[in-house]
């Protein structure tokens, strides 16, 4: 294995990452800035409000591009397997 093709499957193992957690990650900044706009509105300033609301969220996200999120996955893993049997 050299350079070219350690940095390449470092590219796709970023690229795994980021489409893998980024739909939970959106949503949960996009509630939080909903409730954060809500508190500052009516100045309810209560800190463990913003958690609950996320966690449903992230959870829904999750349910919803579950299929997404594991095809990415498997994409990846044969892409590691088919360098590891061609051997780098």
């Amino acid at each position: 294995m050299n350079e070219a093709d350690a940095l390449d499957l470092l590219r796709a193992s970023i690229w795994t990452v980021l489409v893998a957690t980024g739909p939970a990650v959106a949503a949960a900044m996009v509630v939080g800035v909903v409730i954060a706009l809500f508190q500052a509105l009516t100045q309810i300033q209560e800190s463990t409000l913003t958690f609950v609301p996320k966690i449903v969220v992230v959870l829904v996200m999750l349910a919803f591009t579950g299929s997404l999120i594991g095809a990415q996955i498997h994409s990846f893993t044969e892409q590691v397997y088919g360098r590891v049997e061609r051997g780098y």
